[in-house]
């Protein structure tokens, strides 16, 4: 069966070398640039707009303030009452909602196809005529904050993460989380938003996404007529961020909480990110990641770690290169029964080891691509997915030829490309290694 599987992938990844997405782009006067993606499989839309402004672009002491004004722009305009915006969505049969990613804020509404034009007039009106009433600022900010309690203070894991990342990053804001620190956020104001909102939210500083039901005549014509008037900022921030100097020693931490049911380990190594027009290193590193810890039955750590030693329940590698910094190699192990923390750890060492020894098997290589490239094409059968997709890239400097060639950047790597980028990236110095542990026992006095 598993054979029959394989060979049906090679034949779809065969039959579909080249994507068929119908992609058009356009960039009004004003600056605001327009990506859109036409499926008339159904007569429903997905419109987005992605400012070029996240959390990475924050004032140092204002940690939180993107998301902050994500959750602010669902209050009134000088046309719209508050909550309106999302009533009037969900009236007419949609939905609608939004995210803050380090790099990006993102809102969006998926309707039916006829419905389009008055989801733009009003995601127009609030780029630039948002209003913040006393009560709305202050309110938002314990809706923040409690939205921290819940997602991150009361998730030991989810605090292991923010503690990892603060020592990833020495120097980079990446190192800062994006709902932010609770004492920074606690001091968040009015002034604050709307400074961030006045200083990022332009037509200019903006990627506009509609897929769906669509022509790119038609989205033409309602984004000139909505979008279109709108004044671009003649004073948007350079986003030059501070980096990383060189980073010469292996970080460790240990994490106890009473609440962790299950110890694992994990290992995040600074890696290179996904850049504009050179894809090619990332691509490697994307299937590294596969090669490594994508499939828990097939891969060379579950192979070795689970189905070998027996040493871990788990493990797992993960890498995802689209930032506009560097990013971040993932490892994470979880151990067997009987099996410490200390034992998992060198246990995945002597793995790397000796995957860096022996190299990639090249039956398992074309079988990771191939389902990498399988994958790839089931995603862009997703209209709202394969929205995200070009909308995420634009909003972090990449082209829409940079989307459309990613394809060709995983076809081509190499086994060679592979092991390179597995030498490079393995580096103890620029790697965080953590324990997210249950507090040992204290010893009871006989």
């Amino acid at each position: 069966m598993k054979h029959a599987l394989c060979a049906g992938l090679i034949a779809l990844a065969g039959a579909l070398p080249a994507l068929a997405e119908d992609v058009s782009y356009f960039t009004l006067e004003n600056g605001l640039e327009a990506v859109v993606i036409e499926d008339h499989r159904a007569p429903v839309v997905v419109h987005m707009v992605w400012y070029k402004a996240g959390a990475a672009d924050e004032r140092k002491g204002k940690s939180g303030i993107a998301h902050y004004l994500e959750h602010l722009m669902f209050k009134g305009t000088d046309d719209l009452a508050p909550g309106e915006f999302s009533k009037t969505v969900a009236a007419n049969g949609g939905s609608d909602n939004a995210f803050t990613s380090y790099d990006y804020t993102a809102y969006f509404q998926r309707i039916a196809a006829d419905r389009l034009e008055m989801v733009m007039k009003m995601e127009a009106d609030r780029m630039r005529d948002l209003e913040l009433s006393e009560d709305d600022w202050q309110t938002e900010r314990e809706v923040i904050l409690e939205e921290r309690a819940q997602r991150t203070d009361s998730d030991p894991g989810a605090l292991f993460g923010e503690q990892r990342n603060a020592a990833q990053y020495l120097n980079h804001p990446y190192g800062t989380p994006v709902i932010g620190w609770r004492h920074e956020m606690m001091e968040l104001t009015r002034e604050d938003a709307l400074d961030w909102y006045r200083q990022n939210y332009a037509p200019n500083n903006a990627v506009l996404v509609v897929a769906g039901d669509v022509t790119p005549d038609e989205v033409r014509a309602l984004a000139e007529t909505y979008y279109g008037p709108l004044a671009p900022s003649e004073n948007l921030p350079e986003r030059a961020r501070v980096q990383e100097p060189p980073q010469l020693a292996e970080r460790r931490l240990i994490f106890e909480d009473p609440r962790v049911a299950q110890p694992y380990v994990t290992r995040g190594y600074l890696a290179p990110e996904r850049d504009p027009g050179d894809q090619a290193k990332a691509a490697a590193l994307t299937v590294l990641a596969e090669i490594l810890g994508g499939n828990p039955a097939t891969s060379v750590l579950g192979r070795k770690l689970v189905f070998g030693t027996g040493a871990a329940i788990y493990a797992s590698a993960f890498y995802d290169g689209m930032s506009i910094d560097d990013t971040v190699f993932s490892l994470a192990v979880m151990p067997a029964a009987d099996v410490s923390l200390p034992e998992v750890e060198a246990a995945l060492d002597t793995a790397l080891a000796e995957f860096l020894r022996d190299g990639v098997d090249p039956e398992q290589f074309e079988r990771i691509k191939t389902q990498v490239r399988a994958a790839d094409i089931y995603a862009r059968d997703n209209t709202q997915g394969l929205a995200r997709r070009y909308g995420e890239a634009l909003a972090s400097g990449f082209s829409v030829e940079d989307v459309q060639g990613w394809p060709e950047a995983l076809d081509a790597v190499t086994e060679e490309d592979v092991m390179a980028a597995a030498r490079e990236v393995f580096d103890r110095k620029r790697a965080v290694t953590g324990y997210l542990t249950r507090p040992a026992q204290e010893e009871v006095s006989q």
